[in-house]
């Protein structure tokens, strides 16, 4: 008697293992007919108000900066040097190695226009891209995104600074003698020219090709709203 049911025991739980319905589910496929909702598709739109884990920290990070200070200006330069040089340029002139080897001008950030643009410009551009530099929302993070912007505001400073606005006490020093001083030539510090026998010319900007370095305008509803951060310590032309 126990083996009897033992037996239908076992083949009830084999029956059961075997249902389809156990290895494959039953759903709908991305677009598909759905008979449960009214509007008779599986793609429904997300109710009011709803939004993805993690969006308001991100949304946060977006509209609001973070306080300069000595350690962000160290991550922008970082991130600056990795990133933004192979088109700006180490002083942000907008002649690095890449626009010297042909690709279209970028964004000189010591030019008028652009040193008039808040610094919800230049995050914008990270964020969104413009012209022919495409965004960098994926290799740098908001609070990234906000260093950089801080640092190309304390470059501009350093190429505009005069030294009555250095702090007392604060020692100012030439591009040039800092990469005499760390075994680099004095031309380190001056614009990059190619060598003939690369047989790649390097092409004057071409006013015609646009500035990729831009971005639409501040009051365009996707800029954040213009955050102008402190002054940078000021230090003598050509200083790092």
């Amino acid at each position: 008697m126990m083996r009897a049911l033992f037996s239908l025991s076992t083949v009830l739980l084999l029956a059961g293992c075997n249902d389809i319905s156990m290895t494959q589910q039953k759903r709908y496929d991305t677009y598909a007919p759905a008979a449960l909702f009214r509007d008779g598709t599986e793609a429904q739109t997300l109710p009011a108000g709803v939004v993805a884990q993690g969006d308001l920290d991100r949304a946060e990070q977006i509209a609001t900066p973070p306080k300069v200070d000595a350690h962000l200006l160290a991550r922008g330069q970082e991130r600056y040097n990795i990133y933004c040089t192979p088109c700006h340029s180490r002083v942000g002139n907008g002649d690095g190695m890449i626009v010297q080897r042909g690709y279209k001008p970028a964004g000189n950030f010591h030019s008028a226009r652009v040193l008039s643009e808040p610094l919800g410009h230049y995050f914008a551009v990270m964020t969104n891209g413009y012209g022919a530099m495409p965004d960098y929302s994926a290799q740098l993070t908001p609070t990234d995104r906000w260093a950089v912007a801080a640092y190309i505001r304390a470059l501009q400073t350093s190429q505009a600074g005069s030294q009555s606005e250095v702090p007392s006490g604060t020692q100012v020093e030439n591009l040039k003698d800092i990469a005499e001083r760390e075994g680099y030539p004095a031309s380190f510090a001056e614009p990059w020219v190619l060598p003939e026998s690369t047989g790649i010319s390097a092409k004057p900007p071409d006013p015609s090709q646009g500035n990729p370095g831009g971005a639409p305008a501040t009051g365009d509803s996707a800029i954040p709203q213009a955050v102008q951060a402190p002054r940078a310590p000021a230090a003598s032309k050509g200083a790092k």
